[in-house]
């Protein structure tokens, strides 16, 4: 992506982040083939820290896109940070109301104007003990049946050591190795053409994380759950940051 298509504010936000990660972090990326070479499509990564959108952003513009997360719209209350979401073309979407069906018209718009948006079907991070994906939200999965858009797993791995959501630590040690990999777009074409109903939404959200769960598997070298989490419906939805709606 040229420097001279992103304007002031997302040129800013480049010099701002890209830095940062640089020395905050040691990444290893993979993936990126998997990646469609045009048009829109939808990320779902997994979500196990708040330093999780950093890493994510830092690898799609890396691969020559711009990304554009959904998030909860209480993040735009925050002097400053709400106006700089705004300028950098990310999507609020409000819990609970009319207003997400808005949220779901912007997203359809991005999608339609081939750009990347970064869904957390999660909705929040894991609360899975040991930082395994928990069974998703739909809000991904309702954007894909919409558009038609590929949905492509990611998985990241080490910004646990950044910052631990089980501890609530924040680590500033420079250098962490942190890895993301991008797998193939999820095979949603049994689903296509079906209507959006409950069952049709949670199978293909289904599907989605555990595509992201088995690219996990293979980042941490370790065998996955039998079963994706779930977690207590008190703690659904209830901290994180960028989101995942059901949109309806």
């Amino acid at each position: 992506m040229a420097q001279r298509k992103l304007g002031f504010w997302r040129r800013l936000a480049v010099a701002l982040v890209v830095p940062t990660m640089t020395v905050w972090t040691k990444h290893t990326w993979s993936g990126m083939d998997n990646l469609p070479p045009g048009g829109g499509f939808i990320i779902a990564p997994n979500h196990m820290s708040q330093f999780d959108p950093l890493v994510v952003a830092h690898y799609v513009y890396g691969s020559g896109r711009w990304p554009r997360f959904l998030a909860k719209s209480s993040i735009w209350k925050i002097p400053v940070v709400g106006f700089l979401l705004d300028k950098t073309w990310q999507i609020p979407v409000v819990r609970g109301s009319v207003e997400a069906a808005k949220s779901l018209d912007t997203l359809v718009d991005a999608i339609q104007k081939g750009g990347v948006v970064v869904i957390y079907p999660e909705g929040t991070t894991t609360r899975d003990p040991e930082l395994w994906p928990m069974r998703g939200k739909t809000g991904a999965a309702r954007l894909a049946l919409v558009t038609g858009a590929p949905v492509v797993p990611m998985a990241t791995w080490g910004t646990q050591q950044i910052h631990d959501v089980r501890t609530g630590k924040v680590s500033f040690k420079p250098r962490r190795d942190i890895k993301v990999v991008c797998g193939p777009p999820v095979d949603l074409s049994r689903w296509q053409g079906d209507p959006p109903s409950r069952t049709v939404l949670t199978q293909m959200t289904d599907a989605i994380q555990l595509a992201t769960q088995s690219l996990l598997s293979e980042l941490r070298h370790e065998q996955p759950p039998a079963q994706l989490y779930a977690a207590p419906a008190r703690n659904n939805g209830t901290n994180g940051g960028p989101a995942s709606e059901n949109l309806a």
